[in-house]
């Protein structure tokens, strides 16, 4: 009988337990929604449309401790030390470029550039050069481009010295290995053959031409003939003519002490003889190639038209850039007249821009364009044509210079995310002789454009009786045809020329 009152004790108890357990589940219940129908009214009685909100002013941005030196041989030297994180990197800047090359060998500042690395060292092959690095989870590389060359490298900090010394080995003793070069203009003409695979890619490098003429510096084309044309024996030379300390500018950031730093930078590189006969080199002239014009590259497989306009620009020195970067504010971006007019009201674009863009020490271009059907080709054009005078004639608003002085301003920021962005800036301005605070001077020169500075920029700067006109596309799915632009339009021929045999 004891035996099941205890039995009945116990399902009593078990009935309890489950009854609280059901009283504690609703109680949390009936909590989590009352506060979650709180939450939500407070939510709805307190939520603010975006243009009502207060945000604080942007913070002053400040450059980095940086140090500044030069080596008795004419190396300059930057180092700004970061130690957030156990790595460092560095960076040369070399006076030189692919715009210097001879026009019968175009690609050769390019094979220089690439081969230097690729090719080994005197003290080290390539493939014990890639070993090395591997080993460490490191990387030198090296490269020409079009205005500058040089080398860089990426190392953990533990690993510096030993990376350093490889990077300066391939700055200052490359033995330019012919299989390493053969693997290079293989793989160059590689490029040359599908290089009419991308309509945007055809439409890029011809509009060049037709702005710059196609036989500048600025526009040339890499082709089968002028492959063959370059020598292990031009690359030497290419690399002797630039490859000097007094013409080199070395900058290095990351998690170092500054002093150390000098002593290898000098172990390195402080030998280094200078070149007293190396000059700045001589730029090539820059004048248009047209003056206007209609131009066509027929691709019938297209279903679409790729649709380049524009002119002749100008440089970032000028005084009047920050106020023409406004105007590109004004054009650009969601909200800006050509995404307003062209793509969401008249939906004749993909994709529409239209940008002033200048270079550092050459006039760059004034750009506009974007992709649309083959049957609104006509029209885009137009549409692209009417929105640049109207930029010229029709007043900028108020809302409309807030949000391009906004967008420009507030984005100011990227361009100072690490130190080594800021460093390379730095670098850049003293490469390209400009001021070490040009972008502050840019920054409050921004701040200070009017919608009369606009208005002013648009009609001395942008020409709408001067644009060239680029479509590349399928002519026969363009109706109303191109003639309705120009009663001219000049076809243009991209088949790629065949091969040529090397000169002995």
């Amino acid at each position: 009988m004891q035996r099941y009152q205890v039995k009945g004790k116990r399902q009593i108890g078990l009935k309890i337990q489950n009854w609280k357990g059901f009283i504690y589940a609703f109680v949390a219940i009936f909590t989590c929604l009352l506060l979650t129908c709180n939450f939500s009214l407070a939510a709805t009685t307190e939520a603010k449309h975006y243009t009502e909100l207060q945000l604080p002013p942007l913070p002053e941005i400040k450059l980095p401790k940086y140090e500044r030196f030069v080596l008795q041989n004419g190396l300059v030297v930057y180092l700004m030390e970061d130690h957030e994180l156990p790595l460092v990197n560095g960076t040369a800047f070399v006076r030189t470029g692919n715009r210097l090359e001879p026009q019968e060998k175009v690609g050769l500042a390019s094979f220089t550039g690439a081969v230097m690395r690729t090719g080994g060292t005197k003290q080290h092959s390539p493939d014990e050069l890639n070993e090395i690095l591997e080993q460490r989870a490191a990387s030198v590389e090296a490269s020409i481009g079009e205005a500058s060359g040089g080398a860089s490298f990426d190392a953990l900090s533990e690993d510096l010295e030993t990376v350093f010394g490889l990077f300066a080995e391939v700055l200052r003793s490359p033995v330019f290995a012919q299989e390493k070069l053969d693997l290079a203009k293989t793989q160059a003409k590689g490029g040359i053959a599908r290089r009419n695979d991308n309509p945007d890619g055809i439409a890029s490098r011809e509009f060049k031409k037709l702005i710059y003429g196609k036989d500048s510096p600025y526009s040339r084309t890499i082709e089968y003939a002028t492959v063959d044309q370059v020598s292990r024996e031009d690359l030497l030379k290419f690399y002797q003519q630039y490859f000097h300390p007094n013409n080199m500018i070395l900058g290095i950031v990351g998690d170092f002490e500054s002093q150390k730093m000098r002593s290898l930078i000098q172990a390195k590189f402080g030998n280094w003889n200078r070149n007293p006969g190396i000059a700045k080199p001589t730029l090539p002239k820059v004048s248009p190639a047209n003056a206007g014009g209609v131009f066509f590259v027929n691709q019938p497989q297209l279903t679409q038209s790729s649709v380049l306009m524009g002119h002749l620009g100008g440089r970032f020195d000028s005084p009047d850039y920050a106020a023409l970067d406004v105007l590109n504010g004004v054009l650009n971006g969601f909200g800006g007249r050509l995404f307003n007019e062209v793509r969401s009201r008249q939906g004749l674009a993909y994709s529409v821009y239209g940008q002033w863009s200048p270079r550092y020490d050459y006039p760059g271009m004034f750009i506009a364009g974007g992709q649309t059907r083959s049957d609104a080709t006509v029209q885009f054009v137009k549409a692209l044509q009417a929105e640049i005078k109207r930029i010229q004639t029709q007043r900028v608003t108020a809302k409309e210079l807030a949000f391009a002085k906004e967008s420009t301003l507030n984005s100011f920021v990227f361009n100072f995310q690490d130190p080594s962005q800021t460093l390379s800036r730095l670098m850049r301005y003293e490469y390209y002789g400009y001021p070490a605070d040009f972008l502050f001077r840019y920054q409050k020169a921004v701040a200070a454009t009017t919608a009369t500075d606009v208005q002013r920029v648009a009609r001395e700067y942008l020409k709408p009786e001067k644009l060239v006109t680029l479509v590349v596309g399928n002519q026969t799915a363009i109706q109303p045809p191109l003639t309705q632009l120009a009663a001219q339009v000049t076809p243009i021929d991209v088949t790629i020329p065949n091969s040529q045999p090397a000169k002995n």
